[in-house]
């Protein structure tokens, strides 16, 4: 791990991103893509604006790719700042644009009229949060399409999306837990109140409920009483046709970031004290929740939180990026792994870039370092 503080480049942002599009540069060309078809819409504006501000623009072109949530692609080439409030959408600065499939014509075609151009690409930042981006579904199209990404392969994405498919490997290597099962929606509709039996002996209460495939916190529950478990399985199967029961875990909830490929890195240990009874959606973004790095706890326990990160990472088949949720139980000292996130938030506020930063990465040198991680893995590929 890289320590003390490293020399910061600082990059300033342009008020438009960029004034109209250079094919002749020789800087590497990224796509940013932001919003998408997602319950985590707006999340996912915010992480983005952090991104392109931040991206050297010594190095890196960068084309803000703007998805719509009814799946619309907008190449955008306005002002950056109206991208946080979702104002880009009404901007005449967009062009209709779509990631070509023919490794032919390796980048997007933009969609002007009749006329079809090819904007040649070098990579792609995916900043999308839940479905459709962070589920493995970008991560095949950009697979199909030849483009290098940043992040998880297609695989990993899938399965760390999953939480009862990421429970299952989890547990098959061995990395503590709380106790879990998952339940789908079917089995929900064919005997519910088996299912909540199951729960009520299982754990008792609290519980929490989760829909197995959202992120932020999204469609997440605590529940107290058996009235309120049926609230909560209602609310997590709007989200998702599959849903996790967990036990409530009194203890720290801490994070840590992980980056890299074959060789992976992780960053010192970050600990959250919810604004609310549990790290939820508004915890996470609206509350004013308290992040502590590093966090308190012991020398001891923060390198096993640190080598658990690692492990997990590497069983689930991640690259380039994820960021891993652990507990701290408060009755014992054991260290739990809640969830891992192939796609950290990028906010001003948000544990990735904050963790690397604490630890000598400033934050234009991390998206540089993540880039070239992507870079260099559809190099790797290659057999000579």
């Amino acid at each position: 791990m890289p320590k003390g503080a490293l020399g910061r480049l600082i990059c300033r942002p342009q008020n438009r991103a960029e004034k109209g599009v250079n094919r002749m540069s020789n800087k590497i060309k990224v796509a940013v893509l932001f919003g998408g078809a997602s319950t985590e819409h707006e999340v996912s504006l915010v992480s983005a604006r952090s991104v392109i501000v931040n991206i050297p623009r010594d190095k890196y072109e960068v084309f803000p790719i703007g998805i719509t949530k009814k799946g619309e692609w907008y190449l955008y080439t306005g002002d950056i700042k109206d991208i946080e409030d979702g104002k880009w959408e009404q901007n005449p600065q967009k062009v209709p644009c779509l990631i070509s499939p023919n490794t032919s014509f390796k980048g997007l075609l933009l969609l002007k009229g009749n006329n079809t151009e090819h904007l040649p690409i070098n990579a792609v930042f995916p900043v999308l949060h839940g479905k459709n981006g962070e589920d493995g579904t970008m991560q095949g199209l950009l697979e199909i399409a030849g483009l290098p990404y940043v992040g998880c392969g297609t695989a990993s994405s899938a399965l760390c999306m999953d939480k009862a498919l990421t429970n299952c490997l989890l547990d098959s290597v061995e990395i503590p837990r709380a106790s879990w099962f998952s339940a789908t929606a079917y089995e929900i509709k064919r005997d519910i109140d088996s299912v909540i039996t199951r729960s009520e002996i299982k754990f008792g209460y609290p519980v929490f409920v989760k829909p197995a495939n959202t992120g932020s916190s999204v469609g997440i529950s605590k529940a107290k009483t058996r009235e309120q478990l049926k609230e909560a399985i209602a609310t997590a199967l709007k989200y998702d046709n599959k849903i996790v029961f967990e036990e409530s875990v009194e203890g720290i909830e801490v994070e840590c970031a992980v980056l890299g490929n074959e060789e992976p890195i992780a960053s010192m240990v970050g600990e959250i004290t919810p604004a609310n009874e549990f790290y939820d959606y508004e915890a996470k973004y609206i509350a004013d929740s308290i992040l502590t790095i590093p966090a308190r706890i012991d020398k001891q326990t923060e390198e096993a939180v640190r080598r658990t990160a690692i492990k997990a990472f590497l069983a689930l088949g991640c690259e380039g990026m994820a960021r891993v949720d652990f507990f701290v139980r408060k009755s014992d000292g054991a260290i739990l792994l809640n969830e891992v996130n192939t796609i950290p938030g990028f906010t001003s506020i948000s544990m990735y870039p904050k963790l690397f930063e604490a630890a000598g990465i400033p934050y234009p040198e991390l998206l540089d370092r993540l880039i070239t991680l992507a870079l260099n893995k559809k190099e790797s590929v290659k057999v000579e």
